[in-house]
C-alpha cells in the first residue's frame, strides 16, 4: 500500500497528465440506454394533449374577449362612454377646453384604426324617424350642434354616432385667437356650460382645404377618381349622397360669422366677411349658417336689427346662387334667445322673408343666468365662482325658453310676411287738397259758367239722342254663339271668387332648427312637435358622452310606442 504522500502524487499528475484519444477509442465508454416503458409514454402524451387543450382554450377566450370588448367599447350604447370616459376626461383635464380637444383627438386617433365609436345595427333603417328637411330625407331629426368641430376635423366620425344632420363651425374669413384662455367652465352640478370663445377660428380657407380633401378621398374610394372630374361629380350629386355630409340621409351644415376686427358699423366689410366665407366653403355644405347671435363677439348681435340683417342675409343669398355646384346650400339663420321681444322677433322673421334665406335656427348660448335646480340648491363653490365668469350660458335650464321661442317663430313664420299698407285715404276733403273727384281745371276752364242747370241738363239729353242714333241696328249685329254662354258664366265666377281669394305664399315654407337645452327623447320629441324640423344638442354630449345621440333617439322611439299602446 502506498503512503499517503505518493497517493496524492499520483492523484496531481493523473490530473494534469493530457488525455489521448484514438479514432477507435471514444472519450467515454459507450453505455447503452434503456427503452422508455409504454407507460411512460401515454403520460407524456397525455401530458402533451393536455397543454394543447389549454392553450386552445386560453386562445378562444382571448379571441373572443377581444372581439367582445372591441363590440362593446365601438358601440355608442355601452355604458363606458358617459361612465368611465367622461369623467376620466375632466380628472386629466381639468380644463374644459383642452378635454375637449383631447377627445377630438381620441376620436380622430381611433378612426384611422377602425377603433372609432359608431351608432350599431342601423336603427334608423326602420325609417321611424325620417324627417324631409330642404327636400332631403333625413334618416333622423337630432343634430350636432355648431362648436362641437370648429374646425371640421371629425364631421365624418359624428355622422358615425348617429347623427342625422352635423353642423361645424363657426369659421371666419381670416384665422383668428379668439378671446384669452380660459375660456370654458364647466358647471357640473348643473350639468351646464359658460363659454366665451370668442370665434376661435382657423380661417376659411384652410377648413374649405380640410373639406375638399374629404370630398376628394371619397371620390376616391367610391371609384370616381382623384381629378377634377371625380370632384365635381361628387360635389354637383351625381354620386348619390348629399355634397356636404356624403352620407345618405345625413345633411351638413357649416357655420359662418365676421372677424372681431370687423366693425358692425360698416356693413360692407361685415357682408363681405360672410360672402367671402360662402367663396371658400360654399361648394362643402348642405347648408350654410349665419351666426349674428354669439353673445362673445362684441357687437355681433346688433347685426340682428331689421335694417342691416335684412342686408346681410340678402347678400349671402347672392353669394350663394354664384356657388359654383349644381345645387345650392340652404340658407339659415341663428337667432339668439335674448332678443324674445315681440318687436325683435317679428323684425328676424321680417328679415328672413324679405331677403330669401330658408330657415332660422332658434337658440345659442344667453346672457342670462338661470336660477340653480332644484329652486334654493346651493351651488358648489367652484360651480357658483364659474356662474359669475363672462359669457354665453348653455345647459338643461334653457330648454323652456327654447321651446317658447320656437312656437313663436313657427307662427309668426307660417302667418308669412305682413301685407304692405294700403294708402291713406280720407273721406272728407280737405281744403287746399285734391279729393280725386273733382275736374281737372283744364276742363272747369272750358265750362260756360253762365249756363244755368236747365240748360245743362237740355243739351246732355239732346248728345244722348244723338248717341243713340248713331248705334247699329240690331240686325247688323254679329250673332251670338248660345254654346259658349255655359262656359263663360262660371270661368268668370271662378275668376271674380280667385280675385277675392287671398293670394297663395310665394315661398316655400320656413325651416327651423333648435337648440338650448335639449338632452333627452321626451324633449326633442316636444321640440319637434313646436314646429321645429331638427333638434340639436351639444352640452347634453359634453357631460352624455358619444352615446347621447343615440339614447335621445332611443327614447323617442320608446316613447312613440308608449303613445301607441
Amino acid at each position: 500500500m502506498l503512503p499517503q504522500a505518493a497517493r496524492q502524487r499520483a492523484i496531481r499528475f493523473s490530473r494534469a497528465a493530457p488525455r489521448f484519444r484514438s479514432a477507435g477509442n471514444p472519450p467515454f465508454p459507450h453505455v447503452p440506454t434503456r427503452p422508455a416503458s409504454t407507460a411512460s409514454e401515454a403520460a407524456t402524451n397525455a401530458r402533451s394533449a393536455g397543454t394543447r387543450t389549454k392553450n386552445f382554450l386560453y386562445g378562444t377566450a382571448l379571441a373572443f374577449g377581444l372581439s367582445f370588448g372591441y363590440l362593446y367599447v365601438t358601440d355608442t350604447r355601452a355604458g363606458i362612454h358617459e361612465w368611465l370616459v367622461v369623467p376620466a376626461l375632466r380628472q386629466i383635464y381639468p380644463d374644459a377646453e383642452d378635454a375637449h380637444h383631447a377627445g377630438t383627438a381620441i376620436v380622430k386617433a381611433l378612426y384611422s384604426f377602425g377603433l372609432h365609436p359608431r351608432e350599431r345595427g342601423d336603427p334608423d333603417a326602420a325609417g321611424d324617424l325620417e324627417v324631409e328637411v330642404f327636400g332631403h330625407r333625413l334618416s333622423n331629426p337630432i343634430g350636432t350642434s355648431a362648436g362641437m368641430d370648429k374646425g371640421a376635423e371629425i364631421p365624418t366620425q359624428m355622422f358615425e354616432i348617429g347623427a342625422g344632420l352635423v353642423e361645424v363651425g363657426a369659421v371666419t374669413t381670416i384665422p383668428q385667437e379668439g378671446n384669452p384662455k380660459p375660456r370654458v367652465f364647466r358647471l357640473p352640478s348643473q350639468n351646464a356650460l359658460i363659454n366665451r370663445y370668442g370665434f376661435n377660428s382657423e380661417g376659411a380657407e384652410l377648413v374649405a382645404m380640410r373639406l375638399r380633401q374629404r370630398v376628394r378621398e371619397f371620390a376616391y374610394h367610391a371609384g370616381f377618381g382623384l381629378d377634377e372630374e371625380a370632384e365635381r361629380i361628387v360635389l354637383d350629386g351625381e354620386a348619390g349622397v348629399p355634397p356636404g355630409s356624403l352620407h345618405a340621409g345625413r345633411l351638413m351644415a357649416v357655420q359662418i360669422a365676421k372677424n372681431k376686427t370687423t366693425s358692425e358699423q360698416d356693413m360692407e366689410a361685415v357682408k363681405r366677411d360672410y360672402t367671402r366665407c360662402v367663396e371658400y366653403l360654399g361648394k362643402y355644405a348642405d347648408i350654410i349658417v349665419v351666426n349674428v347671435s354669439s353673445p362673445n363677439t362684441p357687437g355681433l348681435r346688433a347685426l340682428q336689427n331689421v335694417e342691416p340683417l335684412t342686408q346681410l342675409l340678402s347678400s349671402v343669398v347672392q353669394a350663394v346662387k354664384r356657388v359654383d355646384r349644381k345645387t345650392k346650400p340652404a340658407i339659415m339663420v341663428k337667432v339668439s334667445p335674448d332678443e324674445d321681444s315681440e318687436e325683435q322677433v317679428s323684425g328676424i322673421c321680417e328679415a328672413v322673408w324679405d331677403s330669401g334665406v330658408d330657415g332660422v335656427i332658434v337658440g345659442n348660448t344667453t346672457k342670462k343666468r338661470p336660477d340653480p335646480i332644484p329652486k334654493g340648491y346651493l351651488l358648489p363653490e367652484k360651480d357658483a365662482s364659474a356662474l359669475l365668469e363672462q359669457g354665453g350660458y348653455s345647459g338643461p335650464q334653457m330648454f323652456e325658453r327654447t321651446l317658447s321661442l320656437v312656437k313663436r317663430y313657427r307662427k309668426i313664420l307660417d302667418d308669412g310676411p305682413k301685407p304692405l299698407p294700403p294708402p291713406q285715404s280720407s273721406d272728407k276733403p280737405v281744403a287746399g287738397q285734391s279729393t280725386g273727384d273733382e275736374p281737372d281745371p283744364s276742363i272747369l276752364s272750358k265750362l260756360n259758367p253762365t249756363e244755368t242747370l236747365s240748360e245743362t241738363v237740355k243739351d246732355a239729353k239732346a248728345s244722348l239722342s244723338d248717341a243713340t242714333a248713331r248705334l247699329p241696328s240690331p240686325s247688323s249685329l254679329p250673332p251670338i254663339n248660345v254654346d259658349n254662354i255655359g262656359d263663360s258664366a262660371p270661368t268668370l265666377a271662378l275668376e271674380q271668387q280667385e280675385s277675392n281669394a287671398a293670394p297663395a305664399p310665394a315661398n316655400p315654407r320656413k325651416v327651423i332648427f333648435a337648440t338650448g337645452g335639449i338632452t333627452n327623447g321626451r324633449q326633442a320629441r316636444e321640440i319637434l312637435d313646436a314646429g321645429a324640423s331638427v333638434a340639436q344638442v351639444y352640452t347634453a354630449i359634453v357631460y352624455g358622452g358619444v352615446g347621447t345621440i343615440s339614447k335621445i333617439k332611443r327614447e323617442m322611439r320608446e316613447a312613440a310606442g308608449t303613445e301607441k299602446r
